[in-house]
């Protein structure tokens, strides 16, 4: 890592790039212009590149007031900044124009990705990823303003697709007086699975949410409304629930790892036809054995006559929304990264340290290490590297 200049505060000042994201209907930013403020009056420079936040309602005029260096082309950004502070993982337009010592800053999601991870490892950068940054308590605070987006949107999104004219069943998700609501089924009762059951329960749907930890369906059960049913998922609460879903929301977070796979290609086959599946954990690989990865542009697909939208990245649809949720949460760690640097940084907090994906050529995360085979380095290990 190049380190420029002394801040104000007797920290070294770092440069921070924030380029437009590439990935296909992809709005969100990195960074808004009150970010830029927070980390300009800390002394470090902040290049954005022009009509990054446009998506997101943010223009450059704002960011320019802000402090920020707008710039035309992204191989400038990569070419000057220490911290590139991303959205999305970098596609490998982007993983060409990384250096080694970079830190990249974003989500990740590597463990479904190999070539990705391989990139980032011949590359020796250093990844930081949100998605696994985590508390003592167990909370993945850079992940879940995504998934309260991403559980919520999946609701609406399976109630518009479940309407006969976008190809499925007819069934209205709360139902009229006299015909019964859609039965929605949510694999996961994490923070997704959560705001799935109570956007589904607020709009009269009946409920299944199956995880399983009983400790965490205990409390959901209490905070939830009486449509919510819980219960504690097997192999064969799964197959019950599946068969009778009008919608099938998939939930499922391990930190780190590849999503397992709880449902089946024969059980999607037993689904009634036009039942509509989401998956929002197509990030991590999905975790219906029928998914794969569509975009906002070309959202959904059908398998044996039940249609499937898998958006890797479905908050970017509420770009505005997002983009602040977002940024609320990264920009401290941001901070934490611009005003120490990564090694002192992961050490000083260890929820940052669980962040640590990768690091000049060696995997420091144990999930990813193990979907991929690969040695693992303990983060305060590749730190003093």
């Amino acid at each position: 890592m190049t380190l420029r200049e002394w801040g104000k505060y007797g920290t070294l000042a770092m440069v921070i790039g924030v380029p437009k994201e590439i990935k296909e209907a992809e709005h969100r930013v990195a960074i808004i212009p009150a970010g830029v403020q927070a980390l300009r009056a800390k002394g470090h420079r902040v290049m954005v590149q022009r009509g990054a936040g446009i998506g997101s309602g943010l223009p450059d005029d704002a960011y320019a007031k802000a402090g920020a260096e707008l710039v035309n082309d992204p191989k400038a950004i990569y070419g000057e900044a220490d911290l590139i502070y991303k959205v999305k993982e970098p596609l490998p337009p982007e993983c060409d124009l990384l250096r080694e010592g970079q830190i990249v800053f974003t989500y990740l999601h590597l463990a479904p990705a190999p070539e990705l991870t391989k990139l980032l490892l011949e590359r020796r950068v250093v990844g930081i990823a949100y998605e696994t940054v985590e508390t003592r308590d167990d909370r993945k605070p850079l992940l879940e303003p995504m998934s309260e987006v991403a559980g919520r949107m999946a609701v609406h999104i399976g109630a518009h697709y479940l309407a006969t004219p976008h190809g499925g069943r007819g069934v209205l998700i709360g139902g009229v007086p006299g015909v019964p609501p859609a039965t929605v089924v949510i694999l996961g009762g994490g923070t997704v699975g959560y705001n799935a059951a109570k956007i589904a329960g607020g709009m009269g749907a009946w409920v299944y949410l199956l995880d399983v930890d009983s400790n965490r369906m205990r409390y959901l059960d209490e905070i939830l409304p009486d449509n919510v049913t819980t219960l504690i998922s097997n192999q064969m609460s799964v197959e019950g629930c599946v068969k009778r879903a009008d919608l099938l929301i998939g939930a499922v977070c391990i930190a780190g790892a590849r999503a397992p796979k709880l449902v089946t290609r024969e059980m999607v086959r037993h689904m009634k036809p036009g039942s509509v599946i989401v998956d929002v954990a197509i990030d991590q690989g999905g975790c219906i054995e029928t998914s794969r990865p569509t975009t906002h542009t070309d959202p959904v697909y059908d398998v044996d006559g039940i249609l499937h939208y898998c958006v890797a990245n479905m908050p970017g649809a509420f770009a505005r929304t997002s983009t602040f949720a977002l940024t609320n949460v990264t920009l401290p760690c941001a901070m934490w990264i611009a005003d120490s640097g990564w090694r002192r940084a992961i050490l000083e907090h260890p929820e940052l340290s669980l962040g640590l994906n990768v690091a000049l050529g060696h995997v420091t995360h144990p999930a990813v290490a193990k979907a991929h085979g690969l040695p693992y380095v303990p983060p305060g290990e590749a730190a003093k590297g």
